[in-house]
């Protein structure tokens, strides 16, 4: 690509392309029946960076911008090609391209609207596949829970609204067939011009979609996502309510998570997080988490501007909006482009001061480990006195449980990877005593080996003798874990309830 852009609905193309595609109104259909959402462009500079540095290396030049002229004809022929055949009783009919013009517009863009939804409870298994190399905190010693292992926490079984509205089954619909009766009058319910009806039919999504994982999947299609966009985008509190906690639901199966972003609901998620009610913030950031569990989804929801949102959310006055904001950031730093860009808006600092007053401490210490990956991140934390941070929250055991303590260990882990300056800093702020405690009374197994590594990387003999290789090979193994992850592998594939 000369010029690569990611568009609204999350997908990247060239900018020339998707400004053929407006000149022409035409919106393609993509292999898995969405249409993107041209609306808004965004320059990618991460493929852009990816692509100039590989032109370098292999001294190619950068490719150059396409010409409009072959552009317009690829489109023409496209356009042509998803023109609807003559009717059979007029075989010989000739089909003019002004007349494929005018079909356009019956299959116009997909157009976002706001969501946000509820999570039931899940188990989180964080080995999501992605093509940067990312932290993973290593499980827990026996008896200690793992401080990612949760469920969401905007889950709550007695948070079902007060109308009441006799579930719906539907059994095992083909989704691409025809609607059946109660699904095609939930449809109705949710397009109707009277509030109530769309409050009906908004609750009614959500009973379906509560415990049934079958109906979860059915109900997953553009005919429903469609007038649910209009619902969670509505200003009638319950109606937005229902509607983003229908979504969540929906977001629980694997196989809906990309489909929901492709059909550009982040940026209303990030509009209701924003400016939401408590209730609706819960909801919207339990869906930023769900969705953010699929690896197709992290880079798209960073580039949609989530970031920022999630991180004014880790003050919120809900403990449940607060909880899913930090599971959230942490996912979606498992990708080297979010890593960046959350340091460029000079979080580190907020992010060490919340640990030091105990506020989510074990989850944004797992936030931290990802950031101190990239050279940007453990700069920005070796600059805010983080060893310092860190070390002294050991000495002075103010940490809450064992794993809070690990993760604190797996955070100096994670900074003196590959850097000489932290031996200085670890020197002044006494690591050495701390660690040989943690590598020899207090710390958990996983702990006392990562304390072990520490401590032989600072009595190396020489600074110039650190080359890093063996720190390389203790990544490989126990405890933190760098991991090149794949993009068909390691699918977070968790166990959930709705309600």
């Amino acid at each position: 690509m000369s010029d690569p852009v990611v568009v609204a609905s999350g997908q990247t193309f060239e900018r020339l392309s998707i400004q053929v595609c407006n000149d022409l109104s035409f919106s393609p259909t993509l292999p898995d029946g969405t249409r993107p959402d041209f609306s808004t462009i965004i320059p990618n500079l991460n493929i852009r960076t990816s692509i100039q540095n590989w032109c370098r290396k292999t001294k190619t030049v950068h490719p150059p911008a396409p010409d409009y002229s072959s552009l317009e004809r690829i489109v023409k022929d496209a356009m042509a090609a998803a023109a609807p055949p003559p009717p059979p009783s007029e075989p010989d009919l000739r089909v003019s391209e002004k007349e494929l013009l005018k079909a356009v517009p019956d299959n116009p863009p997909v157009i976002f609207s706001h969501a946000a939804t509820e999570l039931g409870p899940r188990v989180n298994h964080f080995n999501s596949g992605s093509s940067e190399e990312s932290v993973v905190i290593g499980g827990a010693s026996p008896g200690t829970p793992l401080p990612f292992t949760v469920r969401p926490t905007c889950f709550s079984s007695s948070s079902v609204s007060s109308v009441e509205i006799t579930e719906v089954e539907i059994q095992g619909q083909n989704p691409s067939g025809p609607l059946s009766e109660e699904e095609e009058k939930l449809v109705a319910k949710m397009k109707s011009n009277e509030v109530f009806e769309q409050e009906e039919g908004a609750i009614s999504l959500r009973n379906l979609t509560r415990s049934s994982e079958e109906a979860r999947v059915s109900l997953c299609t553009h005919r429903v996502l469609s007038p649910l966009r209009s619902l969670v985008a509505s200003r009638y509190g319950v109606v937005q309510v229902n509607a983003v906690a229908s979504l969540v639901n929906l977001s629980l199966e694997r196989q809906n998570k990309v489909r929901i972003v492709r059909s550009g609901f982040v940026p209303y998620l990030i509009d209701a997080l924003k400016g939401g009610s408590s209730e609706t913030q819960e909801h919207a950031a339990g869906a930023l988490f769900s969705l953010a569990l699929d690896d197709d989804n992290k880079m798209a929801i960073g580039v949609l501007g989530a970031l920022q949102p999630l991180m004014h959310a880790l003050r919120s006055e809900s403990e449940r909006t607060r909880h899913d904001s930090a599971l959230a950031l942490y996912h979606l730093t498992l990708v080297q482009s979010n890593r960046v860009k959350l340091v460029k808006l000079g979080v580190v600092s907020t992010l060490l001061s919340m640990v030091k007053s105990g506020t989510l401490a074990s989850r944004v210490l797992l936030i931290l480990c990802n950031l101190a990956v990239c050279m940007e991140g453990r700069t920005a934390m070796l600059d805010a006195d983080a060893v310092e941070c860190f070390v002294g929250l050991l000495r002075e055991n103010e940490l809450d449980s064992e794993s809070t303590r690990e993760n604190c260990v797996a955070a100096l882990y994670a900074l003196s990877h590959r850097s000489l300056r932290f031996k200085g800093l670890a020197r002044e702020a006494r690591a050495m005593e701390v660690l040989k405690e943690v590598a020899e009374v207090t710390g958990t197994e996983r702990a006392r080996e990562k304390a072990k590594r520490i401590l032989q990387m600072m009595r190396a003999a020489g600074d110039g003798d650190d080359d890093g290789s063996e720190h390389d090979g203790v990544l490989e193994s126990g405890g933190l874990t760098r991991m090149r992850y794949r993009g068909s592998g390691g699918r977070n594939n968790a166990n959930t309830t709705t309600f």
